[in-house]
């Protein structure tokens, strides 16, 4: 588009309502004060509105559309707080099953619209990505033209620019060079920057004040960029691993590269004597846990071999790990969060003849890890159908399970012997022995057990603290930047052999007007006037005279 030449000479950009070197208004000629909140000068956003483009600049640089994205964002989040994140459920728990069973058909709907993870989900990343483009545009829309227009300015302002300034007055004296130079000091006392051209000048201070909010912008924009790689592989890790005493297991987030050992559990309890907790102790009848430790060994595969093959594990370090004294390696953490103590670990059976008593052979199950088929030999098999490590009977009448934790573990085995080879089949759970196709010859009997300690450790792993740091910083000093000083400009200037004095800040007009009167107080120069006020009492003075008198005249006088 054409540019806008100034008659000052200066060639504008198309779009531009003040001229950005002089201040002379280059829309048509108005009365009321100008509209100095950018300056007047030309942003793409209202200027360009012809390609594709331009459509979605408009559409991000728009503030209206920065804070609809904002509202949507809090209410989505204030959504997702109504039931528990996915992440602070068991997570040995299905959510789908859990969020339907816990909270019914609203829990249904919650997990069904993937507020269970809302703040992994795509359509929440998308919302944080299109609030991030939108801060930026609007920035750039504003920051750039702005940046421009002040440094371009010139001492010497168009008078139509002095004129309709908010603060504008107008003064007559005999030496104006002498009231300028009284003037000028105490501008200069008052940490004014002073700029001089053909006897005129303009003080100003505070410009830095301008870009507080674009400091904001930054920040915010580098503390959503922190949020958002949270959800890139290797930045962020916030997992939770169960360990069974004498157990090894791969350490989530490290894609298999580290893994550790629990080689002992230790809990630690107050003694009843104890000053503090005995008391208490003794009154409910439970013990206070002192502490309690995971003795960890930490491997690391080694994959310098053979392609292909599985590289051997490699201690590396040892660590007790306690709460808050975590195990730290390869930016990862190992938190002590939570134990249990004597959690079954693995059930024995015999393979018993009910009639005879006779044993031939038996069966150790891994509760953690059951096999299909067990070969007892010379004929004899058990076969695991179905295994539910914590069972319970549905609605329908039929055998499931809360979670793969053995907690109340059942089976529904299949015995196979010389005499059935076509099989006969046990539900087996603790202190149950179920036969539901008839009575069988065979059954399981339960033969023993095994228990071991588990520790729970948090994995952690945070490669974005430095990003939500650092922006939150660098947000913090925009919003004092620009919330504890104001940019203010004073331009004194001779015209028509006058002298006019006008002024503008962003902020805070009283405070102005309260230091351009210490500024001309030792000169004889009169005081400027705050227009938009003087305004408003025109207006005020002119309703009262229009307003009817009240009638005080005594009816007896008539």
């Amino acid at each position: 588009m054409d540019k806008v030449k100034c008659e000052c000479g200066h060639v504008n950009p198309h779009g531009t309502i003040i001229c950005e070197s002089c201040g002379k208004p280059l829309e048509d000629e108005k009365k009321q004060l100008l509209n100095m909140r950018y300056e007047g000068v030309a942003r793409r956003s209202q200027t360009y509105n012809q390609s594709i483009i331009d459509k979605i600049w408009n559409f991000f640089s728009s503030v209206k559309v920065g804070i609809g994205i904002i509202i949507v964002l809090l209410i989505a989040s204030s959504i997702g707080t109504i039931f528990p994140q996915e992440m602070y459920i068991n997570p040995t728990l299905n959510p789908a099953d859990h969020y339907a069973e816990e909270y019914g058909v609203a829990g249904q709907i919650y997990y069904q619209l993937g507020f269970h993870n809302l703040y992994g989900s795509w359509w929440y990343m998308l919302l944080i990505a299109a609030l991030g483009v939108s801060l930026i545009i609007c920035s750039l829309d504003r920051v750039v033209p702005l940046y421009r227009a002040l440094k371009t300015q010139r001492v010497t302002r168009h008078e139509n620019f002095l004129k309709r300034q908010r603060i504008f007055g107008r003064s007559t004296v005999k030496d104006s060079q002498e009231e300028l130079a009284k003037a000028k000091e105490t501008l200069v006392e008052k940490k004014y920057k002073i700029s001089e051209e053909n006897g005129n000048l303009v003080a100003e201070k505070g410009r830095f004040s301008r870009w507080g909010p674009y400091v904001n912008h930054i920040g915010l924009i580098i503390f959503l960029l922190g949020a958002m790689l949270r959800y890139f592989p290797g930045m962020y890790v916030d997992d939770f691993v169960w360990i069974r005493e004498g157990e090894t297991v791969v350490i989530p987030g490290t894609d298999s590269e580290f893994y550790l050992e629990n080689e002992k559990f230790l809990v630690e309890l107050y003694d009843e004597d104890d000053e503090v907790f005995g008391e208490a102790m003794r009154q409910s009848g439970a013990p206070v846990v002192k502490t309690y430790e995971t003795q960890a060994v930490l491997y690391q595969r080694d994959d310098s071999g053979t392609i292909g093959e599985t590289g051997e594990l490699i201690e590396v370090d040892r660590h007790n790990i306690r709460v808050n004294d975590p195990f730290k390696f390869s930016g990862f953490a190992l938190y002590q969060v939570d134990y249990k103590l004597n959690e079954l670990s693995e059930m024995s059976f015999d393979l018993v003849q009910k009639d005879s008593g006779e044993s031939f052979g038996r069966i150790d199950i891994d509760l953690y890890d059951p096999q299909p088929e067990y070969d007892l030999g010379d004929g004899y098999k058990v076969k695991v159908l179905d295994y539910f490590p914590n069972y319970f009977f549905n609605d329908d009448g039929e055998p499931s399970t809360r979670s793969r934790i053995p907690d109340n573990p059942a089976f529904i085995f299949e015995m196979i012997t010389p005499d059935y080879p076509d099989g006969e089949y046990s539900f087996v759970a603790i202190q149950q022995n179920l036969e539901p196709f008839g009575e069988n010859d065979y059954r399981l009997a339960f033969a023993n057990i095994d228990t071991s300690h588990v520790t729970a450790l948090t994995v952690r792993k945070d490669y974005t603290l430095g990003f939500l740091i650092v922006g939150g910083i660098i947000f913090m000093f925009g919003l004092v930047q620009g919330s504890y000083w104001a940019h203010r400009r004073i331009w004194i200037q001779h015209q028509h052999g006058e002298v006019w004095i006008a002024a503008h800040t962003n902020k805070n007009w009283n405070s102005l007007m309260k230091e351009i009167s210490e500024v001309l107080k030792p000169t004889t120069l009169t005081m400027p006037v705050d227009q938009v006020e003087q305004e408003e009492k025109q207006e005020e003075k002119q309703l009262e005279e229009k307003a009817p008198k009240e009638d005080t005249t005594d009816g007896s006088n008539k």
